[in-house]
């Protein structure tokens, strides 16, 4: 019977993932929808397992612990590793912040659970006991509030890259990064326009590329100009590209690219080009803009892509909507301890 009532469950989710996934890539909603949907089969097939149920819930339990003692030190190292090789920015070192709050919120969370073991006769130490035993259950809920939201997010990004892709785009967005010493192609760069260039090939009928980007202050020439140069080397024809060079970020970059797609006479499928922890962020801009497009991400290195990630996610809920989103959720999350630590004064 359970086995049937958590395969519907499932079922349900997956439908509804499935249809607004389908409506559009670019809302939020789709990131819960997706994490319900494997949420619920997980625990359906806990169920499905039947005489090996007990394997299977020791299994998933022992990840669980797996994960959390990993990925904080996973999270450091990555942030070390970032340090040293792209640089002592911010940016570069979110990885380790959030390795570190992980870590301290999983000692907060142990702290909170064992304080209560030293009460003794006195009252008043009971009682400082527990406040401090509250206190760092709050830390530790909160932290698995913001880590649990940030793994729906990447989860979403994964999945938007693993899906296949439709093909015969019409045209192909490429968006552009800062050129190295004012005038040469970047790693990330160069990854990008490799990618666009392999579904150029793989296309039945080659679409028009806009490699996108303008000049910086600190660049020789524009990026778009730089990246126009790459194309041609690697024998794209000249009548294949179409130069977007007067953008500054990717929001202009996508809204100037648009304004050259509907200046062109013909059926307009696009997709766009750009890193695949960019991809989702990149969507969102599309939706604004009014432009209907396939997200394609190009590869990036492994040890880059926690931190790119985490900026993208601090980017997607600095927009005021879901900032409330996740501040309410937050709320809502807490409201049992809040309740019981009132309750128990």
């Amino acid at each position: 019977m359970l086995n049937a009532v958590y395969s519907s469950i499932a079922m349900f989710f997956w439908l509804v993932f499935i249809i607004s996934f389908n409506m559009d890539r670019s809302r939020y909603r789709n990131c819960y929808f997706l994490f319900a949907a494997l949420l619920t089969s997980t625990i359906a097939l806990t169920f499905i397992a039947g005489d090996h149920q007990q394997i299977v819930i020791v299994g998933l339990i022992d990840i669980i612990l797996i994960g959390l003692l990993i990925v904080p030190i996973f999270l450091i190292c990555n942030g070390i590793i970032m340090f040293r090789r792209e640089g002592h920015s911010l940016s570069n070192l979110l990885s380790l912040f959030l390795g570190i709050g992980i870590g301290f919120g999983e000692l907060s969370t142990f702290f909170g659970i064992i304080l209560p073991e030293f009460a003794g006769p006195n009252p008043e130490a009971d009682d400082i006991l527990l406040s401090a035993s509250i206190i760092s259950i709050f830390i530790g809920a909160s932290v698995f509030y913001f880590s649990a939201s940030f793994v729906v997010f990447m989860l979403y990004c994964i999945f938007l890259q693993v899906i296949p892709k439709k093909r015969d785009f019409d045209y192909v967005i490429i968006h552009g990064a800062g050129l190295l010493k004012g005038d040469r192609i970047s790693k990330l760069l160069s990854d990008r326009l490799d990618k666009a260039i392999d579904v150029y090939h793989k296309d039945p009928t080659p679409p028009i590329l806009i490699p996108s980007g303008g000049k910086g202050s600190d660049e020789k020439l524009s990026e778009a100009e730089a990246m126009e140069k790459y194309l041609l080397e690697k024998g794209i024809p000249a009548e294949k590209i179409i130069r977007e060079d007067k953008s500054a970020t990717t929001f202009e970059n996508l809204r100037n690219s648009k304004a050259i797609i509907d200046s062109q006479t013909g059926s307009k499928y696009t997709a766009l080009v750009t890193s695949n922890y960019h991809v989702y962020r990149a969507l969102r801009y599309c939706r604004k803009i009014g432009l209907k497009c396939t997200g394609i991400g190009s590869h990036v290195a492994f040890y880059y892509w926690p931190s790119a990630l985490i900026r993208e996610f601090i980017a997607v809920h600095a927009e005021k909507k879901h900032l409330i989103y996740l501040i309410v959720g937050w709320i809502l999350f807490m409201l049992p301890l809040f309740l019981f630590y009132f309750s128990s004064l």
